[in-house]
């Protein structure tokens, strides 16, 4: 009982706080005001800042400025220009003086003595009744009976006075007086039932709790006549009657419907009352009873249904009916929420029998309807739709046929009347999605429920249904079509499309997937081919639509025997597995038709092309399979311009065919710089090479990149073709000499070597000159040529030089291999010189210092024959290096003459001065005699030769500026 009587307490001095807080600020407006008006007439100003003027007489228009005339007791009145009546002065309502900033003020007598007394002394009264009680059983003096008669008195009496001060409010002169009586003696008669009841068993507890009741109706009642702490007592009292009187056996169709008149009676009357928090506390009450009694257990139909009609009122018609402006939203959808968890909660209690889904039903329909008066509360009908569809997935084994009436219930009403909004444009944001997502999660629900897309006896019923489902977001999207609600629209096209896609899943087999899905996604293509461009919610519905069609296409068991022909080619025809990789490429074809955004349509292109390419892997052998897209990219080149994107994703494929190929070759070339030969065993198979690279190298030269979306300026890919077809040409060149020992390396690497060095510097001068159709491109003539350079340097001279290496160079003197390898190198060196004369220098120091290496490769062969290392060298073939190395200095010092070119003089020096540097040193170190003279008259005629003729050159050359 003491809770009860602070909880009323508590109530009173809340009340009264918020209203000392009102009045104290308006007494400190009044207050800021008088001062301000006090503080402009001393200035000599009205009220309103403006020179004093005359008040204005009811009927005339407002006089001139006129000084106002104050008489003071003693002194003469002076003159006074003009009569003034006697008129308050006040600021006019227009122009309301500046609001001063609220401060504490605190006033002792306005709180003590004036306010707090009278409550203080209601609640006094209140607890003098139940003390008197207390003490009269303390002390024995009563009878139970007796001292519940004077408890029911003296709360009647309280009541009766309070009637009394409320009949003569004049000379009371203060309303709180009848206030704090009534609010005494309901409280007083609160606690004699109480008593009666509980305490002392003398009325029972149906009797006491009908008693409760009567106070809590009369304390509502009483509102209306005596104000506030009758309201406060009549919604703290009315919910907790039912806890005061107590009971191990609980009437749950009583409780549930006094709860049910106490929780309207107070809404109701906080709507009369204009004390919305009344109604607000009366549903928080009502709903927390609601959660004790769904404790109870053991429910009968009768309580089922008492139970569930309370939670019906709770959660739609009394938040429907509450009148508030601040939490009316959100008031209306958690009492939605919990009496819709609450309904769940039965109707699991009730082991989801009919009665039980009938009231979840009408609490929906209850909600529709009241949605329908009033545009608020359609969130709440969501809610409720959330927690239905989640409660009807929930169901443990349920029967077909009443799964399928409450799912159709629940369509009918949760996405039913949203459409029904929409056909008449009162349509919220809600009621449109409502009607997409209702169906779609009522059709996942179903078929999770009896198993997902299976093939059983139930897949025409599911079809069916999921057929009619998908009506609903049809019809709404038939009706959003022309509105500008791009996300509505959407929404509903894409619930739509996906419930007509598991109804065709219910019947149809796996493989036919893509087919049905390909179908929806083209239908949806071509009926959005005018909006892909307007908003991204519609296109998205399109491509979405197309990933699931091609996604489609490997959830079967076909995917393994697909996916190995794409990548290992197919040893059969496989027609159902091409059409099935056709209908899943066809949206994403249509797309790349009807889309105009640069990216979009890009993507489009490649899927669709890659999807085609895979189809044709079913149909075709690698070989065919990867000259037919070669084909497709020449075609798409020359016949479809534009299609950059497609073209690209073809070369990627064929490109993928490619790739072990180019492998093979790279890892095999890798080692070959490393000195191991390139054996004809260590290449890709001619086959490999014919069928896969040379399509790849054909299918990247003829790809040309335009597409404004992504580059600014066309780029061709060609030169990404000329190491594909460097590849190619290699391979078909090593099958000329078909080197696939070492010792066919031996007698015949040099020689081939050479022929290819040879064919690179001839493809060399063909870039450099052009041909009929191709124009001369120097950049690739250059690149052939140090391509050559380079494999001649690594090769020949490094790794397989005749000098030291056993390399066959031929058994002729002069005319051998040697002579050949070396004239190439020269020849290669010489036309990069033509091409690019700025590097003249250092090519003409290359080509004197290739051509003494050479001279000395031919002198060698010349004393040992084709194996050059295979015979130690003689002392004349070394004093003949020495002769060799004076002829040829002679030999450059006369080019650099005859072409003025000081590179080879200074060649020709270098030369020389390393032949004098041999023989003085080495060469005439074992020579005796005349031969030994010999050498140094030679040497030195050559050297006096030399510098005469060099002497006589720089004298006929002008000297550089």
């Amino acid at each position: 009982m003491e809770w009860f009587l602070a909880l009323v307490l508590f109530a009173l001095a809340f009340y009264q706080r918020e209203k000392l807080r009102t009045l104290q600020y308006r007494v400190e407006s009044l207050e800021g005001a008088i001062d301000h008006v006090l503080a402009l007439l001393r200035e000599g100003k009205g009220a309103d800042g403006a020179e004093p003027v005359a008040p204005p007489e009811p009927a005339k228009a407002k006089t001139a400025s006129v000084p106002v005339v104050v008489k003071r007791s003693g002194e003469p009145a002076a003159e006074p220009v003009a009569e003034l009546p006697p008129q308050p002065l006040a600021p006019e309502p227009e122009q309301q003086p500046e609001e001063p900033a609220r401060r504490f003020a605190f006033d002792f007598e306005e709180l003590f003595g004036r306010r707090l007394p009278i409550w203080a002394g209601g609640v006094t009264l209140a607890v003098a009744g139940v003390l008197l009680v207390r003490y009269s059983i303390e002390a024995g003096l009563l009878t139970p009976s007796v001292r519940v008669v004077l408890s029911f008195l003296f709360g009647l009496g309280l009541l009766g006075g309070a009637e009394a001060a409320y009949r003569n409010a004049e000379r009371v002169g203060d309303e709180r007086v009848c206030q704090a009586l009534a609010g005494a003696g309901l409280a007083t008669l609160y606690a004699g039932f109480y008593l009666a009841g509980s305490q002392y068993d003398l009325i029972g507890q149906t009797v006491a709790f009908l008693g409760l009741a009567a106070v809590t109706a009369a304390a509502i009642g009483l509102s209306y006549r005596f104000g506030l702490p009758s309201a406060v007592l009549g919604l703290v009292g009315g919910f907790a009657a039912p806890a005061l009187v107590g009971g191990e056996e609980a009437n749950l169709p009583l409780l549930a419907l006094y709860l049910a008149l106490v929780t309207g009676g107070l809404t109701q009357t906080g709507n009369r009352q204009r004390r919305p928090w009344l109604g607000l506390g009366a549903l928080i009450g009502g709903l927390g009873w609601g959660g004790l009694l769904l404790t109870t257990g053991g429910m009968s139909g009768v309580d089922i249904l008492a139970l569930g009609l309370y939670f019906v009122l709770l959660g739609a018609v009394l938040p429907a009916l509450l009148a508030t402006e601040k939490l009316e939203r959100p008031l209306r959808l958690a009492s939605a929420a919990i009496a819709s968890l609450q309904l769940a909660v039965l109707v699991d209690e009730g082991g989801y029998s009919a009665l039980a889904w009938g009231l979840y039903l009408l609490l929906g329909g209850a909600l529709a309807w009241f949605g329908w008066r009033k545009a608020e509360v359609r969130p709440a009908s969501a809610m409720a739709a959330t927690i239905g569809i989640l409660l009807l997935g929930l169901w443990p084994v349920p029967p077909e046929a009443g799964f399928a009436a409450v799912a159709a219930a629940l369509a009918a009403i949760f996405a039913g009347v949203p459409l029904f909004h929409l056909h008449t444009r009162s349509d919220q944001l809600v009621d449109r999605l409502s009607a997409a997502l209702v169906p779609l999660a009522l059709g996942i629900t179903m078929l999770l429920t009896f198993g997902t897309l299976d093939n059983d006896s139930l897949g025409i019923a599911e079809a069916l249904a999921c057929l009619a489902l998908s009506a609903l977001p049809g019809a709404a999207a038939w009706l959003l079509w022309n509105r500008e609600d791009a996300v509505s629209l959407a929404s509903n096209l894409t619930s739509a499309a996906v419930l007509a896609a598991l109804a065709g899943l219910c019947v149809l087999p796996a493989m036919a997937s893509p087919f049905l899905l390909g179908a929806i996604g083209v239908g949806l293509s071509l009926l959005l081919r005018h909006r892909l461009q307007e908003t991204l919610p519609l296109a998205a519905v399109a491509w979405t639509a197309a990933l699931a069609s091609l996604a489609s296409v490997p959830a079967s068991d076909a995917l393994m025997w697909e996916m190995d022909a794409l990548v290992t080619g197919t040893g059969h025809t496989n027609l159902t597995g091409m059409l099935r990789w056709l209908a899943g490429a066809a949206p994403f074809a249509f797309l790349a038709h009807l889309e105009r955004d640069g990216l979009r349509r890009g993507i489009a292109e490649a899927v669709a092309a890659l999807a085609a390419f895979t189809a044709l892997a079913q149909l075709l052998p690698p070989i065919a399979l990867v000259w037919t897209a070669t084909a497709g990219v020449l075609a798409l080149r020359w016949r479809i311009p534009g299609r950059d994107m497609a073209m690209l994703a073809l070369v990627a494929a064929i490109g993928l065919w490619a790739f072990l190929p180019l492998v093979d070759w790279t890892g095999a070339g890798a080692v070959s710089l490393a000195g191991e030969p390139f054996l004809l065993a260590s290449l890709p198979s001619l086959r490999s090479t014919l069928g896969h690279i040379l399509p790849f190298a054909v299918a990247l030269a003829a790809v040309r990149i335009s597409e404004r979306g992504f580059l600014k300026s066309p780029v061709a890919l060609g030169w990404a073709a000329l190491p594909v077809g460097f590849v190619v040409l290699h391979v078909l060149f090593k099958q000329l000499f078909a080197i696939e020992t070492m010792t066919g390396f031996r007698a015949a690497g040099l020689a081939e070597r050479t022929v290819f060095e040879a064919l690179l510097l001839a493809l060399a001068w063909g870039a450099a000159k052009g041909f009929d159709r191709v124009p001369a491109d120097k950049r690739v003539a250059t690149g052939l040529a140090i391509l050559a350079l380079a494999h001649f340097a690594v090769f020949t001279l490094f790794w397989h030089n005749p000098l030291f290496a056993p390399q066959a160079v031929g058994p002729v003197p002069l005319a051998n291999l040697a002579l050949a390898a070396f004239a190439v190198a020269i020849a290669g060196l010489l036309s990069l010189r033509l091409w690019h004369p700025r590097w003249r220098v250092w090519i003409d120091a290359l080509v004197m210092a290739t051509a003494t290496l050479g001279a000395i490769t031919l002198l060698r062969q010349a004393f040992a024959g084709s194996y050059l290392p295979q015979l130690p060298m003689s002392q004349a073939e070394d004093l003949l290096r020495s002769l060799v190395g004076i002829v040829l200095a002679v030999a450059f010092l006369l080019i650099g003459s005859r072409r003025a070119e000081r590179s080879w003089r200074v060649g020709s020096l270098v030369l020389m001065t390393g032949t004098a540097i041999k023989v003085f040193v080495f060469d005439t170190a074992g020579l005796e005699g005349l031969v030994r003279i010999a050498s140094f008259v030679a040497l030195g005629a050559s050297l006096i030769g030399i510098g005469w003729f060099y002497s006589r050159q720089l004298r006929s050359e002008p000297s550089p500026q």
